[in-house]
């Protein structure tokens, strides 16, 4: 699939570190394939010395013979790359950009009949189980989709997608960390309230939400199916669910999802 394909990034940072980790770790690619650049010379060495890719302080060097470049660049730096490597991306390479809000159409205008794929990943790739959303552009194929998908499965899981869900994405997957951060530190101190010191309360809340997103992924059952397993007739866990729905905790993550989804397309508003 990957076999002797020339694989560039543009951005050094955490992002394509990860990337790179995951890619690398899966045996998808080997360290030769791959070349960065970025405007930092200690990233570059960093890298080189870390995961023995090869890099270079052109970013034109990169695009102009990449077979996949990767766009690992900050939304607001991304005009000026684009604009700066447009002419010398062959028509053939697959460009594939993870910075948020930049649309593909934006992106179509500098790469004139390139693939572009658009990618929204969220911050637990750096840990190697991100999920990530994948769209494709006008010349990008189902195939093209598919392999790009495939390889941000290396540091997590992926979906492939339409690009007006991308705000969707936003606000759920991308968003979502920051609620579950949210939930851990409510539930750490509901054990320190309880009795547990601050190590263990952490501990055990962060496994115990771990252990349950596992059950939900690995068994396919419904997530009602499997809170019901737990809640035993009169018991602590339904007394602790009723709690939480007199709280309105359902409704409170429903519109949280709803509102981020909503920032998001203002956001995109302005791009």
């Amino acid at each position: 699939m990957l076999e002797n394909k020339r694989i560039g990034f543009i951005g050094g940072g955490a992002m394509c570190e990860a990337m790179i980790g995951g890619l690398l770790h899966k045996g998808l690619l080997k360290p030769e394939q791959i070349t960065v650049n970025d405007v930092a010379s200690s990233r570059l060495t960093l890298l080189q010395q870390q995961y023995a890719v090869k890099t270079t302080d052109s970013a034109t060097k990169v695009a102009g013979e990449s077979e996949i470049l990767f766009l690992t660049v900050k939304p607001q730096v991304m005009a000026t790359v684009l604009s700066n490597i447009g002419k010398v991306v062959p028509k053939k390479t697959i460009v594939v950009s993870i910075a948020a809000g930049i649309k593909i159409a934006t992106m179509e205008k500098y790469l004139l009949g390139v693939p572009v794929i658009r990618v929204m990943p969220n911050t637990p790739v750096a840990v190697g189980e991100g999920m990530s959303a994948v769209a494709r552009g006008t010349h990008a194929d189902e195939k093209t989709a598919q392999l790009i998908s495939e390889m941000f499965a290396a540091v997590g899981r992926s979906v492939v997608v339409e690009e007006s869900m991308m705000d969707a994405v936003t606000g759920l997957s991308g968003s979502g960390p920051a609620f579950f951060f949210l939930m851990l530190d409510a539930l750490s101190d509901a054990g320190v309230r309880v009795g547990f010191s601050r190590q263990n309360a952490l501990l055990l809340s962060a496994q115990t939400m771990l252990g349950a997103a596992k059950m939900v992924l690995e068994t396919g059952e419904h997530p009602g199916k499997l809170k019901d397993m737990v809640t035993s007739p009169g018991g602590t866990a339904i007394t602790g669910v009723h709690m939480l729905e007199t709280h309105s905790i359902r409704a409170s993550l429903i519109e949280a999802v709803v509102a981020a989804t909503a920032r998001s397309r203002d956001m995109g508003k302005d791009q």
